[in-house]
């Protein structure tokens, strides 16, 4: 109800006056973000989201950043960096004018001990396996050994960070630019708890310490965040913008009338019935861009009834990719036959899924469903947002057409429907998965043994010994060889049921610059100015 009053309130003021908060902020270099979702919370270790990022990429700075102009990744919190001849050994030259938000200068020793915390297992990060590549990492995070100093991360001096991996990974310098690397304060963690504490106060606005371009300033519980520009970070006098405030406007209808009353610079995506309309129209504001993800749904292999991998294949079978991406989603999309996106970094799946009902009416038949034991209700779990809820409701048609399963939707609030994917609370649940960095591994990498992410329930171990291989040789033409083997095995089992690839579709004002396109939707907002032409 308050979000509802809120947003009641604000077109009020739009409507009673001449000038728009987008007027407004030209001339304060305020930026007003429409974030989609309120954010499950800022501790890097700790969340998962799309929204998450975008705020945490302001507040914090891992030892690189993403480029807003091309492929390879920029200096970060290290201002240099040397790779060994054989690829396993990284030394970073952290800057020694970098600071945290409270002064403290920004130390190597304080990148190993925010490393620590993420493999600590009882703070029950899910990305603890990003940092798997290092030696001893993935030991130390499973209890195999409880000695850190085993871990393959030191502090050289308090300027030089060592880091050694189990093998060559070519894409480790872009994995760093991901905030679940990035550091957070020691003393202000654990001021107000413990290094394995989920619930901290220090996330809060007046105890929250990092080393990014802005600090946070406030939070209002689905209204806004707003953070400002801070005056300790190194790169300060490149910083053009004062603040940025970030709106959770989980509505997309909403969202689009937010923005088209100047209250709003850039929303969050775009409502699926204005798409056509905008194309149509040649809307100026219109953005659609490449971006690198999968629409998919997660299939709880836990369950009892879709342990069975023919009814996972009935279930991906009866679906119509082409129909959801021409009817439904209606702005670009691509139909997926494969987890990792096609032309990801190069690489090119050979999977392919069929819309074949006939034979997912024979799969279900098979694994021992048929009209005198009908298959029981599914539940599809998503999270609130009109889109999710019309591509639910085309897939539970589907499946009640083509298999004769009855489908309920269930819709939840972005912090519920993560912590009931969490705990496996769920048999069929909407994801997206976004890549982490620009690598085919950041999708396959996710569905291996004991990947946080995962949620599926399902391990293979060919699957496992393949990600393994992939991500042991240099030679680049055998790793691709080695990763669409893994493909192939995934979709052959099909935990997970890819059904588009995502375009990033959005309105971006006029005003808005150095906002660039970029294939993992990441723009550092150092690089982000208002200025009107």
């Amino acid at each position: 109800m308050r979000n509802f009053l809120f947003i009641f309130l604000i077109f009020l003021v739009g409507c009673s006056s001449s000038v728009t908060p987008v007027d407004d902020g030209l001339d304060k270099q305020i930026f007003h973000f429409g974030n989609g979702s309120e954010p499950q919370g800022i501790d890097p270790h700790i969340v998962t989201g799309v929204p998450e990022h975008h705020i945490l990429i302001s507040l914090c700075e891992g030892l690189t950043i993403p480029n807003a102009f091309d492929d390879d990744n920029l200096p970060g919190a290290a201002e240099s960096w040397s790779i060994s001849d054989d690829g396993k050994t990284y030394i970073f030259k952290l800057r020694k004018n970098g600071r945290w938000s409270n002064g403290d200068p920004v130390t190597a020793g304080d990148f190993v001990w925010s490393w620590k915390r993420i493999l600590t297992a009882s703070l029950g990060s899910q990305y603890p396996d990003m940092l798997y590549y290092l030696v001893g990492a993935q030991e130390y995070h499973t209890g195999v050994t409880d000695d850190f100093e085993s871990v393959g991360v030191k502090a050289i001096d308090s300027h030089t960070l060592e880091v050694k991996l189990k093998a060559p990974t070519p894409f480790f310098t872009g994995l760093l630019s991901h905030y679940s690397t990035w550091p957070v304060h020691k003393e202000t963690v654990l001021k107000y708890g413990s290094i394995d504490d989920r619930n901290g106060e220090w996330t809060r606005p007046g105890n929250f310490v990092c080393n990014g371009a802005f600090n946070l300033k406030s939070w209002e519980l689905n209204n806004k965040i707003v953070v400002e520009k801070n005056s300790l970070y190194w790169d300060a006098s490149t910083v053009k913008l004062n603040q940025i405030h970030y709106y959770p406007v989980s509505n997309v209808m909403t969202e689009d009338r937010m923005f088209r009353a100047g209250q709003l610079h850039v929303t969050s995506t775009l409502p699926s019935q204005k798409c056509p309309v905008y194309l149509e129209e040649n809307n100026p504001d219109l953005r659609i861009d490449p971006y690198m993800g999968t629409y998919f749904y997660r299939l709880n292999t836990t369950n009892p009834y879709l342990n069975d991998v023919r009814v996972r294949k009935a279930l991906a079978y009866s679906i119509d990719r082409k129909l959801l991406v021409d009817k439904v989603t209606k702005c670009g999309q691509i139909p997926a036959y494969s987890f990792t996106p096609p032309g990801s970094n190069g690489f090119e799946p050979t999977t392919f899924i069929p819309f074949d009902p006939v034979l997912a009416k024979q799969l279900l038949i098979e694994a021992g469903f048929n009209s005198e034991n009908k298959f029981p209700k599914l539940e599809i779990l998503f999270n609130t947002n009109e889109d999710h809820r019309k591509i639910a409701l085309a897939i539970q048609q589907m499946w009640q057409q083509n298999l004769g399963i009855e489908v309920e939707l269930v819709n939840q609030d972005w912090k519920v429907y993560l912590s009931r994917e969490m705990v496996g609370d769920f048999q069929v649940s909407r994801a997206g998965w976004i890549g982490d960095y620009e690598d085919p591994n950041t999708f396959l990498d996710l569905m291996r043994p004991n990947r946080g992410n995962n949620k599926t329930g399902w391990e293979d171990q060919n699957y496992d010994s393949l990600m393994a291989r992939a991500n042991s040789t240099n030679n680049q033409v055998e790793r691709y060889k080695l990763l669409n083997e893994a493909e192939k095995i995934l979709i052959d089992n099909m935990p997970i049921i890819p059904l588009y690839t995502y375009v990033r579709s959005y309105q971006l004002s006029p005003d808005i610059k150095g906002y660039n396109p970029h294939i993992l939707d990441h723009h550092h907002p150092k690089f982000i100015y208002l200025e009107r032409d």
